[in-house]
């Protein structure tokens, strides 16, 4: 509304749930349409009438998505576009806006994404069993193999990466038994990252190994997508900035000999910025983005008859 500031986020901290279709539409529903409302009201709003939904796992989980969450939109809300985004794709835009480059989106897991605004290209996102290399999970797995290494007195172990493990998950022989039943061990792995850039800024030389060979990985991802042509931006998004010069500096040293052709840039705002950002060129006709089945459609819903989802 012209005149108003943005409102702070509303959030749900429950994961929605997958299942043999991918992401659930349902369960999505559920959560958002209590904040969407909340939100609406706030503003004054009778009814919304385009959404942009950025949805982690849409290349590979959204069928159900994209399938039912168009129709749900508008029977609940009386929405008639609806953009669909894959989170690699909100963050991109959040980052570089509608330029040409590469954006490495690191948290967690790790997912790349460029485009010279004709196509978009990915480079893996496959998760924390088969890839998201130099990811949260990845470093905080790298460090917890370390401290075990050190434990049973083998090679390459770091007597500060195992102090560091104790001190957070108690008797390392215990640690099995604390991860591998848990839904949430990506979640739980990349907790200890942050301690594996305390001990590589502290001297560590293991852990600055690890620091260094996650940063090969992320320059790697970046060069995969990165257009070859003219002079593309790069930029890192995502929680594992806040690791600081541990991962920073090599970072800094990989990008360039990667991609000669490439500037780094600082992320210009998170993915949540690059929803607005795409709601806002659609709703000015200025959305000149790439289409992908998977990764950004636009859906434009003929009149449906309201019901209960």
């Amino acid at each position: 509304m012209p005149g108003r500031e943005p409102s702070a986020p509303l959030e749900s901290r429950e994961p929605v749930r997958t299942g043999a279709q991918g992401i659930d539409p349902g369960h999505l529903m559920a959560q958002l349409l209590p904040m969407t409302r909340a939100l609406a009201d706030s503003y004054g709003l009778g009814q919304v009438t385009s959404a942009v939904v950025g949805a982690a796992g849409l290349a590979s989980l959204g069928d159900a998505l994209r399938a039912e969450l168009p129709g749900a939109l508008a029977r609940e809300l009386g929405v008639r576009t609806v953009v669909l985004a894959a989170d690699a794709v909100t963050a991109y835009v959040g980052a570089l806006g509608p330029r040409p480059g590469a954006v490495v989106a690191a948290g967690t897991g790790l997912i790349a994404i460029g485009t010279d605004l004709g196509r978009w290209r990915r480079a893996d996102g496959w998760g924390h069993l088969l890839g998201d290399c130099g990811s949260g999970a990845w470093i905080g797995r790298a460090g917890l193999e370390a401290a075990l290494r050190a434990f049973d007195g083998r090679d390459g172990g770091s007597a500060a990466l195992r102090a560091g493990a104790e001190d957070r998950f108690g008797p390392l022989p215990e640690l099995p038994g604390q991860l591998y039943p848990r839904a949430d061990r990506p979640a739980v792995l990349a907790s200890f990252a942050p301690c594996v850039a305390d001990c590589a800024g502290a001297g560590d030389p293991v852990a600055a190994a690890i620091l260094r060979a996650a940063a090969r990985h992320l320059a790697e991802s970046a060069a995969a997508v990165c257009p070859a042509e003219g002079e593309p931006l790069v930029a890192l998004t995502g929680g594992l900035v806040r690791l600081g010069d541990p991962l920073l500096v090599p970072l800094a040293e990989e990008l360039p000999r990667l991609l000669p052709q490439a500037r780094q840039v600082p992320a210009e705002g998170d993915p949540l910025y690059g929803a607005v950002r795409v709601a806002g060129d659609l709703a000015t006709g200025r959305l000149t983005l790439p289409g992908d089945e998977k990764l950004l459609s636009v859906v434009h819903i003929k009149r449906v008859q309201k019901k209960g989802y």
